[in-house]
């Protein structure tokens, strides 16, 4: 697995979408990996853009050689919800609500350990909104 994180300049970006609509938006980079999956013989990257407007876009692109898969998400907070697309549909949840569902997510149990968990993730937004 590798992980990069962006220079800081934005620029115009289009991203393919296989979902949905493509997603162009002025940002930059803020981090990705790359993994490869032995048992399906598929390599998965992952990039997170940050916006101009302080939104964040996340990236899935699987390959296995023949087949690709493109799959894009823009998360735009506002207030105390948060609105995600995938070029083809809205959603808007509650970001409390999205918060326990990324912790689950990640296998985070407990209130210290959410805790900490929620810290380093406001961190990290903090940061990729700088």
């Amino acid at each position: 697995m590798s992980t990069t994180q962006g220079n800081g300049v934005m620029e115009q970006i289009i991203l393919k979408n296989d979902v949905g609509e493509d997603m162009s938006f002025k940002g930059r980079l803020f981090s990705e990996s790359s993994y490869f999956d032995e048992e399906t013989g598929s390599m998965t990257r992952q990039r997170l853009y940050v916006t101009d407007q302080n939104h964040q876009v996340y990236t899935i692109v699987t390959s296995n050689g023949t087949q690709k898969e493109r799959r894009v998400y823009m998360l735009k907070p506002e207030g105390d919800q948060c609105r995600i697309s995938n070029g083809l549909f809205d959603v808007t949840v509650p970001i409390e609500l999205l918060m326990l569902a990324v912790r689950g997510l990640c296998g985070v149990t407990g209130r210290e350990q959410g805790d900490n968990f929620i810290a380093t993730l406001e961190e990290s937004l903090t940061a990729a909104n700088a």
